[in-house]
């Protein structure tokens, strides 16, 4: 009974804000910070030598962000909703970008897969996301030969960009505590 009273005073938000929230968290983050995060991936302790990392080469990065955030949607609202808003996303995204929502599918789409092929077997998006990251600003050639050689993170080397991943992970947990969806 509780909940459906909880449930009843909850804010009501459409989807289409729910999408617009979406990709400006994503783009903020990544734009007020990225500068930092290429200063703390270069600099990190575990590489050999400085990895360099131009702060104003944040496409990547900023795909990592919109693809992991766009696979944890799931967890977060019911089926259906998911899909109407990560088509409203996709359509806000393909704007901003000025390219079709075809090939903004396909580029979050080979992202995901992207994922999985250097997360294998893991099935959790953070951690894939933080390979993600590792594999596509080439910190494995920065890294100690043994790591090196078997093309593979430092483990204290991946928990380190976890830490900075967690950062750029939507608290939609919070979200949806507060908040009720509509169409």
């Amino acid at each position: 009974m509780a909940f459906g009273i909880t449930t009843i005073f909850k804010k009501k938000v459409a989807e289409e804000k729910v999408a617009e929230l979406f990709v400006n968290i994503a783009f903020n983050a990544v734009d007020n910070s990225f500068a930092e995060v290429a200063e703390l991936l270069s600099n990190d302790v575990n590489l050999l030598r400085p990895a360099k990392i131009d702060p104003e080469n944040q496409d990547d990065f900023l795909l990592i962000v919109i693809a992991g955030n766009f696979k944890l949607l799931d967890e977060y609202f019911h089926e259906g909703q998911e899909d109407r808003i990560k088509e409203l996303t996709i359509e806000k995204l393909s704007s901003v970008y000025g390219v079709d929502t075809v090939s903004m599918r396909t580029a979050i789409d080979n992202m995901l897969a992207y994922f999985g092929k250097i997360n294998y077997p893991s099935k959790n998006t953070h951690y894939a996301m933080s390979r993600a990251v590792f594999f596509k600003y080439g910190l494995n050639d920065f890294q100690k030969d043994y790591f090196r050689n078997l093309n593979t993170p430092d483990p204290i080397l991946l928990k380190n960009i976890d830490e900075i991943m967690e950062q750029f992970i939507i608290k939609w947990d919070t979200f949806t505590e507060k908040y009720r969806i509509t169409d």
